[in-house]
């Protein structure tokens, strides 16, 4: 019998802006950063939608961080354009 897994988790990629941020960070940010691209990853659905664009929001208040984001048709990747921490 097979494990149960839990839900599977999309791959992650930061662009090049994302990058030079995460480059700016502590190590306390990104360790809080990280949490909020581990949910995501999980349930791509937790940002809100930006009106107009493809892009997700998502902005967790208990860690103060925000990733705007968008979803690959087979929600299989994550494209990540922008983080604070």
């Amino acid at each position: 019998m097979s494990p149960d897994h839990g839900p599977r988790r999309a791959q992650v990629v930061l662009v090049e802006p994302a990058l030079t941020q995460l480059a700016e960070l502590t190590a306390a940010e990104t360790h809080r950063l990280d949490r909020a691209i581990v949910a995501i990853s999980v349930r791509p659905d937790l940002g809100a939608p930006v009106p107009g664009t493809l892009l997700r929001d998502y902005t967790d208040p208990v860690d103060g961080v925000r990733v705007i984001y968008y979803v690959t048709s087979l929600r299989t990747v994550t494209i990540v354009a922008y983080v604070e921490a």
